[in-house]
């Protein structure tokens, strides 16, 4: 009571006082502090009970006023004096001490205000970034400290402060073979003691905060530049330790904080600092530990739509009401912390340098991929394959980071770059498993399995496209090895859904440079075709090769034109679009140019296409033995490897005339032999064209379910068979479009 009634009178005297000068003033409040330790025996009373909260809060107003009345960059009389004294390193010792009680807070957040506050870079003073760096190591040493928010607001100042003048970080890379400072019960009270010292601008209390064997600083305003640690491997980072402690605070508020803190530090381009934050500190311990905690939390069976469609949620903001959530599902709850969790270590090996990325990266491969994922993927139960492969899938989707993308990449397919042979497929284990899965005797397996492939090769990383098909197609010897005027020639009538496609607005010759896809190179046709099949405009080309997927299905198997608005120029816009999307991805992959000539190519060397077109081939050729849902995933990936841009796989999938080598299949020659098969079936069931209007109309929502039909997996498999035939024909048309349109 007694204190509080000091603290207002003290006040008072203060307010009629007349002003004294910036410094005068500055001093008068720093000596207030220092006469407390020396005029008071009860340091059990809580700082709160003193007039030192009031103190220091007026000396950062005096500090903050004088700058504002300087010009800037220019070191005024209080700050002079702030530093010749060190006044920081005083301060540190009593937050240490805390003496009194509380004091440690006082002393955080006075550093955090000072350095919040003030513009002039003050770091680079030895008396700044010293104490700065001693009252760091005290932070995070406590789990669920009442300092807590006190010392996150501190680190992440200083975070902050480095993200802007990032060579400073070399201040706080500290080397280990430095003698740490005593932490017992008489060197605390020694402290202390020295605190309670006078003020005489260079007390002995402030010179033994000072590690032994350090050098004073030379002046007040002197400033040290710091040097490049090479030696990074013997050097401790205090600060990404304290950051990583309060990562285990209780308080999420805290944990958010301390993220946010870990991602600007990481983000600093100082290589000394990155080979630190990686070697001599347990950040990927952190990433890795955390993200096989929240998986191992998953329950072991969940719904795959549940996993697709649950809301993606940023990193920090994984806020859920577990009541709600368990009347969704069972798991929401886990399965978001989860995909947050990864959301950040995602979007923190994106931030960070080249190399510490690199170093992270790898950790999440080995420690959770290959170490949690891979067994449960290798798995024999039906329903944890589905749950690991769905929960794969949702990965694949929400990784963005390059490095992280790449270790995922080779986790899932190796990193082997020569051409598959029979003999090598089961090299890999885990990427013969999954691309097994695909066809897979649960065909929810199947459709999971092919979903996540679709979804891979639409990432930007150029080694899942040669893993799974390019490597094979290199040598182009799927073609048979005879002269190229001895081709063979496909002749295709013109069909009756057909239209004058340059006519389309949608391709008119006043499209928009950006919408002129790349250049024409890459599509030139495979070999070069004989005069018969390319007038000098290069219609008579592409309607051949559209027309040679329109009227693959016979007449009496198409349905579409008997219902409005399926016709083929509904795939039109949906091409273009994919395409542009596919060209900008893989522009930067260098896939432009022709393919590779015909004379250099090793043509007598086996042609395998390759275990993942090997089985979509297989997948395809029973389409009209496969369910409805199965039929879509197949033929959605094939349309996907359609639309990228490299010569090769185009010449591969979408050019009709090439003749095969012997032994080879083209994915035209499969629907071709599916055709064949078709046709001998047709005749067999009686009504067939009735019952395939039905069935697509239904399929459409245009009938009501009714009488179950026969022969349904067989009619459902014809409509998409017409169905994918015009998408591929679409894809062609485009193609040769964009070519040409981007042709000088």
């Amino acid at each position: 009571m007694f204190s509080k009634f000091t603290s207002i009178l003290q006040h008072a005297v203060e307010a009629l006082a007349p002003s004294l000068p910036l410094q005068e003033d500055f001093v008068y409040h720093w000596k207030a502090i220092t006469h407390y330790y020396i005029e008071t025996s009860d340091d059990k009373a809580p700082v709160t009970d003193t007039n030192i909260p009031s103190h220091l809060e007026q000396m950062l107003d005096i500090l903050t006023q004088e700058e504002g009345e300087r010009e800037s960059g220019e070191t005024g009389p209080c700050m002079e004096y702030l530093l010749h004294h060190k006044i920081l390193e005083t301060l540190y010792t009593l937050g240490k001490a805390d003496c009194p009680p509380g004091m440690k807070q006082q002393v955080l957040t006075f550093y955090t205000k000072l350095l919040a506050h003030i513009r002039q870079p003050l770091l680079p003073h030895i008396n700044v970034h010293r104490p700065v760096q001693k009252l760091v190591r005290l932070c995070g040493e406590v789990l669920a400290a009442p300092t807590e928010n006190e010392e996150i607001q501190f680190l992440c100042i200083v975070c902050a402060k480095l993200k802007q003048d990032p060579y400073l970080v070399n201040f706080f890379l500290e080397n280990k073979s430095k003698r740490p400072e005593i932490k017992s019960p008489e060197r605390a009270k020694e402290l202390k003691q020295n605190a309670l010292a006078p003020d005489t601008g260079q007390s002995a209390a402030e010179q033994r905060a000072d590690c032994p064997g350090e050098p004073q600083a030379a002046a007040s305003a002197s400033t040290s530049s710091p040097t490049n640690n090479n030696n990074s491997s013997s050097s401790n980072y205090n600060l990404v330790t304290s950051l990583l402690n309060l990562t285990k605070s209780p308080d999420g508020r805290i944990v958010v904080k301390a993220c946010e803190g870990l991602m600007l530090l990481v983000s600093l381009p100082e290589p000394a600092a990155a080979k630190c934050l990686t070697e001599n500190t347990e950040l990927c311990e952190l990433l890795t530990d955390r993200l096989v905690s929240f998986y191992k939390a998953l329950p072991q069976s969940m719904d795959p739509l549940d996993i697709e469609t649950v809301e993606s949620v940023n990193w920090g903001l994984d806020v859920y009401n577990l009541k709600e959530d368990a009347a969704v599902f069972t798991g929401k709850g886990a399965l978001i912390s989860f995909l947050s969790w990864l959301d950040y270590c995602d979007q923190l090996i994106k931030e960070a340098h080249k190399s510490a990325a690199s170093v992270m990266a790898k950790a999440v491969r080995e420690r959770f991929f290959v170490s949690v994922m891979e067994p449960q993927l290798m798995q024999t139960s039906e329903v944890g394959i589905l749950t690991s492969t769905a929960l794969l899938n949702r990965i694949i989707r929400q990784v963005t980071s390059e490095a992280l993308l790449q270790e995922m990449v080779y986790f899932l397919l190796g990193e082997e770059k020569e051409l598959e042979t029979q003999a090598t497929i089961t090299q890999n284990p885990l990427r013969h498993r999954l691309i097994e899965h695909c066809d897979h005797l649960s065909d929810e397996i199947s459709i999971m399995t092919l979903r996540l492939f679709e979804q891979l090769i639409q990432k930007p990383n150029q080694h899942i496209l040669h893993s799974l098909v390019l490597r094979n197609l290199e040598e182009r010897n799927y073609l048979e090895n005879k002269p190229q005027d001895e081709r063979e020639t496909m002749e295709n009538g013109q069909p009756h859904d057909a239209v004058d496609l340059e006519e389309d607005p949608l391709f008119g010759d006043d499209l928009s440079p950006e919408s002129r896809l790349l250049g024409s190179d890459w599509l030139s046709s495979s070999p070069q075709q004989s005069p018969d099949h390319l007038k000098s405009d290069g219609k008579t080309e592409v309607h051949k090769i559209v027309n040679s997927f329109l009227c693959l299905v016979p007449d009496e198997a198409k349905s579409s034109y008997h219902v409005e608005g399926t016709g083929y120029d509904t795939y039109l816009r949906d091409a273009h679009r994919q395409f542009r999307d596919y060209c900008g991805v893989c522009q930067q992959w260098d896939w432009r140019g022709n393919p590779k000539p015909f004379e250099k190519c090793n043509l007598d060397l086996p042609f395998f296409e390759g275990h993942f077109l090997k089985v979509l081939f297989d997948r395809m050729g029973r389409i009209l033995d496969q369910p409805y849902d199965v039929n879509l995933q197949v033929t959605a990936v094939l349309s996907k490897l359609s639309l990228l841009p490299h010569p090769h796989l185009h010449e591969y999938l979408l050019d009709p005339y090439i003749s095969l080598a012997p032994g080879c299949r083209s994915l035209f020659s499969v629907i071709v032999r599916v055709v064949g098969d078709l046709m001998l079936r047709i005749h067999r069931i009686p009504d067939f064209t009735p019952k395939l209007l039905l069935v697509r109309k239904r399929l459409l929502g245009l009938e009501p379910e009714g009488i179950n039909v026969d022969h349904m997996t067989l009619l459902e498999g014809v409509i998409v068979l017409e169905e994918f035939c015009k998408e591929l024909a679409a894809i062609a048309f485009v193609k040769y479009h964009a070519a040409a349109s981007s042709s000088p």
